[in-house]
């Protein structure tokens, strides 16, 4: 049979490799909102190996500050600006509920 540290490997990279890859197909991302307290909260921008490489941390209403825009009811994120370069990104809510880390994907962007 197979030694022990060859299964350990094997069920390893598989783990990551689940991780690692979120929104196949899409450019980012968008986890859900984290609270950080006094009303302020934070969502961040993941590439598709979990790097957070944008994020918008406000206290006010996150549809109107203008990195992402939001659906009418149920309101979700249906458009990323990025605040480095301005592109915009059309989203559309993560059909499979992949995570980084504990951060749990709500809407994928391409």
């Amino acid at each position: 049979m197979f030694p022990k540290a060859t299964v350990v490997l094997v069920a390893l990279f598989a783990s990551a490799t689940s991780v690692l890859a979120v929104c196949g197909g899409n450019k980012f991302a968008v986890g859900n909102v984290i609270a950080l307290g006094s009303g302020v909260n934070r969502w961040d921008v993941y590439d598709n190996n979990c790097n957070i490489v944008d994020s918008l941390t406000t206290n006010l209403n996150p549809c109107t500050q203008g990195t992402f825009g939001c659906s009418p009811p149920p309101i979700y994120f249906n458009q990323y600006t990025n605040t480095f370069n301005k592109q915009t990104y059309q989203c559309h809510r993560d059909p499979v509920g992949e995570s980084c880390g504990a951060d749990t994907i709500s809407v994928c962007c391409a």
